[in-house]
């Protein structure tokens, strides 16, 4: 039932039980789990993982945070897995401007509209990193008006959400969801119809409550999808099985 649209177990936290944890998900009621890269290396990481379980799609890209000396070559060796048949889209991309050693505004910007037009190239969808950079994510996006895909553990104010949602985008709402500061979000929440709503864990990131401070991964969904089923006024199980079909639908996954 649940899917889990952004869980990155290529990451070196999963190393010790990478191979067991994913092959008990489906027991789990975890039926679908979508796992982007971050560079060329994560994102054929990503692809491997997806080869060996059959409930495992990939997305390849180049993170903000990661782009440093990113050019032609990177670019060249995201569009080659592209052509994997369990690629279902670009990601994670996007803008990253919270660390300031991050690479540069202008560099972000350059790989992140270049992904973009191959995202349109290739008709994938794209899964957006937006980190204290909503006003120019909002900006680029919306000099492309074929592109569609996800704001990935959304952050913006409820005015974005409410422009990017008119633009047939769909938001993903992580284990913050469930923090004491989760104010904003649940105000996003409220206002994103349920057929534009996206659970996604971050894993081995943002683990929502009760269990702060552990590794995240999928089997925490339903602390999330009870949360957000919570603020829609839905059984947990009816909010999951919604985002479920919503992000089946979005990266043509049957």
């Amino acid at each position: 039932m649940y899917f889990d649209t952004h869980a990155h177990y290529d990451d070196a936290r999963f190393d010790e039980d990478r191979e067991a944890l994913l092959a008990s998900m489906p027991e789990k009621d975890v039926t679908r789990i979508l796992n982007p890269g971050c560079t060329v290396e994560s994102s054929r990481a990503a692809v491997a993982l997806a080869r060996r379980f059959p409930h495992v799609w990939a997305a390849v890209g180049l993170h903000p945070e990661e782009c440093h000396g990113c050019g032609d070559a990177e670019l060249a060796a995201i569009r080659e897995l592209c052509a994997e048949e369990k690629v279902v889209a670009i990601g994670e991309i996007g803008l990253d401007y919270y660390w300031p050693e991050n690479p540069s505004r202008e560099q972000q910007q350059t790989i992140f509209r270049r992904q973009l037009e191959l995202a349109l190239e290739l008709d994938l969808p794209v899964i957006i990193h937006d980190r204290e950079a909503h006003g120019d994510c909002l900006a680029i996006v919306s000099d492309y008006p074929g592109l569609r895909g996800v704001f990935h553990c959304y952050s913006g104010s409820p005015e974005m959400a409410e422009s990017l949602l008119r633009r047939g985008w769909y938001l993903g709402f992580d284990g913050p969801i469930t923090y004491k500061n989760a104010k904003k979000a649940l105000a996003v929440l409220a206002l994103t119809p349920l057929e534009r709503i996206l659970l996604e864990t971050d894993a081995p990131y943002l683990p929502p409550v009760p269990h702060r401070g552990e590794r995240n991964d999928s089997s925490l969904l339903p602390f999330i999808a009870a949360a957000a089923a919570a603020v829609k006024g839905l059984a947990p199980e009816e909010l999951a099985r919604a985002a479920a079909e919503n992000g089946k639908r979005l990266f043509g996954i049957g």
